[in-house]
């Protein structure tokens, strides 16, 4: 009887926003990375990596954040909430998948720049269908108010 007292008294540990944000977080980039693996426009290469679970939601991290004209290694881990150290593993990766390639940074001499190579940008297109398409299907799960409200919650959260 005890024991039961105590897993209600604890209910919020398994049930609070944060939670709630990272199994949604975690649902929705899993969705997205299936839809990318059968999607008929992504390089065969890319897709066979996606649907055998090679490409994980860290590796979506440079999709959402690298400027289509490239970005600095730096600007790209902070835009991430990464280190650098771990942003440059995951472009080593993403490099030797062809998504990605090192280039010169044409204001700085010195530095370089992550770019998209074709494939990668056939890739980041695949990632807008895909997030189109899961959120769509959130849409039809919660209902088109609930998932505007959502939205708009979260967005408000988001930039406070």
């Amino acid at each position: 009887m005890a024991d039961d007292a105590l897993s209600h008294a604890d209910d919020w540990r398994q049930v609070h926003l944060g939670r709630l944000l990272g199994h949604a977080m975690r649902r929705f980039d899993e969705r997205v990375l299936a839809l990318m693996a059968h999607d008929v426009d992504v390089p065969l290469a890319l897709s066979n990596l996606a649907a055998r679970q090679q490409v994980s939601a860290a590796h979506i991290h440079i999709t959402r954040h690298l400027a289509r004209t490239g970005s600095r290694l730096t600007d790209l881990a902070e835009r991430a909430g990464m280190t650098k150290q771990a942003m440059g593993t995951l472009v080593d990766q993403c490099e030797a998948w062809g998504l990605v390639t090192r280039g010169p940074d044409p204001l700085d001499a010195r530095a370089r720049r992550v770019l998209f190579t074709a494939d990668g940008l056939a890739w980041l297109e695949a990632f807008r269908r895909a997030v189109a398409q899961a959120e769509h299907e959130f849409h039809a799960s919660v209902g088109d108010e609930i998932a505007t409200v959502v939205t708009i919650g979260l967005e408000a959260y988001a930039a406070a």
